[in-house]
């Protein structure tokens, strides 16, 4: 099956969504009618890496069957290692490994080589393995944890670059990818910039907000705004 090609994104658009919570993102995709775009199992390998965006290039395993996840097929042409090398410098790889985490997807091999490629992060509601390894290479990692054994212990690969599951939500290739402390959140393609305005616009609300319970003003009626509020808060950012 032909693989997706990734589409390239803004840059402006990555350097604004890299200042806009995944809490943020979800609010406004929830308002939108979208509620599952949290993948579940995501935290941060690393307490202290930053918040990162790109395009989802995506793998996708299945459970594991004797005569097809073995050492030997590490060296087919579908394999992990080869959707490495198809990997845009820039995007988020995201592994559907079907919540599996007694068997590692990637250890520090195919991550420094990820690295190498300039791959923003790498998302999985699976495990990783050579945990120390995998830190030294510096690539920014979302997961579930860790594990010794390798994939093919509980995971046949099977492709790249087309629809999966990670953490019980539909990706597609080229849909947009942010992760953070609180984990990794998807928004669709599509929907892309009204999603990033509708954001920019919640945080600086957010952000006056704030403002004001830190001056002792109660939550009621400005957390959301009543009637009121929303008049001081349009004055203040015609202002800002």
């Amino acid at each position: 099956m032909p693989q997706t090609p990734v589409i390239p994104l803004n840059p402006d658009l990555i350097e604004t969504l890299k200042r806009i919570t995944t809490a943020t993102l979800t609010t406004v995709l929830l308002k939108k009618g979208l509620r599952n775009v949290w993948m579940r199992g995501t935290r941060p390998l690393r307490p202290d890496q930053p918040r990162q965006v790109g395009r989802a290039f995506t793998l996708r395993f299945v459970p594991a069957r004797e005569d097809l996840a073995t050492p030997a097929s590490w060296g087919a042409p579908i394999s992990t290692r080869a959707a490495i090398e198809a990997m845009p410098e820039g995007v988020i790889a995201v592994v559907g490994a079907l919540g599996v985490t007694d068997a590692g997807i990637f250890g520090d091999i195919l991550c420094a080589r990820m690295q190498k490629r300039g791959v923003a992060a790498l998302v999985t509601d699976g495990v990783v393995r050579d945990l120390p390894g995998v830190l030294d290479t510096g690539l920014p990692v979302w997961c579930q944890g860790t594990a010794a054994p390798a994939s093919v212990a509980g995971l046949t690969f099977v492709n790249w670059q087309e629809p999966i599951g990670c953490g019980g939500v539909a990706v597609f290739p080229n849909d947009v990818v942010v992760v953070d402390t609180d984990g990794a959140v998807l928004i669709p393609a599509a929907l892309v910039d009204e999603v990033v305005e509708a954001a920019v616009e919640h945080e600086r609300l957010e952000e006056w907000i704030m403002q004001q319970v830190s001056l002792g003003s109660p939550l009621p009626g400005l957390y959301p705004p009543n009637e009121e509020n929303r008049a001081r808060y349009d004055a203040w950012r015609r202002g800002a």
